[in-house]
């Protein structure tokens, strides 16, 4: 019995299979189209290929910034050699040079000839040369005669700026109130004035943000070594020079790793990886803060290295030069502390290092270890102060930071 049921159980089921073959004859006829299509392309793999298409590389932004930034530092280079450097005071009684002024123009006109829809958050604008002559066909003397010794590299430049008033334009483009949409680049055109007036370390910073979200970074520092392997000392931020065997370019794209490679005077030099120094323990760490004290708390910054049991006397340095250092293993923490609570730093000041360290290996994150916040506008202002350490002891430092700042407080 139980047999005569299986088999009739058996010819039930073929009796269903012509009604499955018609239903599914449209899916087949348009598996089969499809399949022809692809053997035209016999290396193709669909999924992999709309994987490939949904990332990006940002490769083109990442040439044009480092080579925006080399065209730059060269400006910046001349000026450096200058006795007077053509300073004048802005509002907040910062210094800006004339070196500032050019290299703005001279990166803001390269990033709108390459993406003329994309923002730039400049820190500089034009209305002090608009009244002042003098001062105006100084920096457009320098600008005008700017240019990189390859003539590819130029041309991916867009060329030259066409006149003084291109000049004063391309300076104001910075004026990018900054966000959480959109491409936004952030540039500081001499980061460190101070430093840069007094002949110490200083930096040409250029920084893409994506919604809100650093991607790319690169820095120009024309007075560190280019020997990645250089230790820093005490004396490293003061009297410097771009002589021989000076003058480094540094760069990351998010999820790409870092990278180093000699300024030169035209097509881009070989990268070099870099990566954070690997140690023991925070006693063997070599510890970077700002020279002003204005920037950073000196005496809170004394008290978190003895904290922390290190004894190397500081390095003090301007600019994100000190990004830079950390991040191929030179030095090892950078802090910046408060030193006021109204106090914004300026997203400019931050972007590209703050990628560039993490691309390196390290974590960057405020005093209280949240990460910082580009999205919000032309400041951090969800954020207070800096702390930049490698990954595995960054906690460390944080847990020192928050125990001396919880005492003063």
């Amino acid at each position: 019995m139980a047999k005569l049921l299986l088999f009739f159980l058996f010819f039930g089921l073929l009796s269903t299979i012509p009604f499955y073959i018609t239903l599914a004859s449209p899916f087949l006829a348009r598996l089969s189209i499809l399949r022809q299509h692809l053997s035209i392309y016999p290396n193709t793999r669909p999924f992999q290929t709309t994987i490939a298409n949904m990332s990006t590389s940002y490769s083109k932004e990442l040439n044009v910034a480092l080579l925006a930034v080399q065209r730059a530092s060269i400006l910046t280079k001349r000026v450096f050699h200058e006795k007077a450097k053509g300073s004048i005071s802005k509002d907040d009684k910062s210094p800006v040079t004339i070196g500032d002024f050019g290299a703005q123009a001279l990166i803001i006109a390269a990033l709108k000839s390459a993406f003329p829809s994309d923002e730039v958050v400049g820190e500089e604008e034009a209305n002090p040369l608009r009244n002042n002559e003098g001062l105006r066909s100084q920096i457009w003397e320098l600008v005008k005669e700017t240019k990189l010794d390859d003539s590819e590299a130029e041309k991916t430049l867009g060329g030259a700026i066409g006149s003084e008033e291109d000049m004063l334009k391309a300076i104001d483009a910075g004026n990018s109130s900054g966000g959480n949409k959109g491409r936004i680049w952030a540039l500081d055109p001499i980061d460190g004035t101070k430093g840069f007036l007094r002949g110490g370390q200083y930096a040409v910073c250029l920084a893409l943000m994506v919604d809100g979200d650093v991607k790319v970074g690169v820095l120009g520092c024309p007075n560190l070594p280019v020997d990645d392997s250089a230790p820093l000392d005490s004396k490293s931020g003061e009297d410097a020079s771009d002589g021989e065997g000076k003058g480094v370019l540094f760069s990351a794209v998010e999820g790409q790793g870092a990278y180093s490679r000699s300024l030169t005077q035209g097509a881009l030099a070989k990268e070099s990886s870099i990566s954070m120094r690997k140690i023991g323990g925070l006693q063997e760490a070599t510890f970077c803060e700002s020279v002003e004290a204005g920037h950073s708390s000196h005496g809170d910054q004394a008290d978190i290295a003895k904290k922390l049991g290190i004894t190397k006397p500081s390095v003090r340095m301007d600019s994100q030069a000190k990004y830079a250092s950390i991040a191929r293993g030179a030095g090892d923490v950078y802090l910046r502390l408060p030193t006021s609570k109204s106090y914004q730093e300026k997203i400019w000041d931050h972007a590209a290092g703050d990628l560039i360290v993490k691309e390196a290996g390290g974590m960057v994150t405020d005093v209280r270890g949240d990460k910082l916040d580009f999205s919000v506008g032309r400041t951090l202002k969800n954020n207070s102060g800096v702390v930049a350490a490698p990954k595995e002891l960054h906690g460390e430092v944080i847990e020192a930071v928050k125990s001396v700042l919880g005492a003063k407080a």
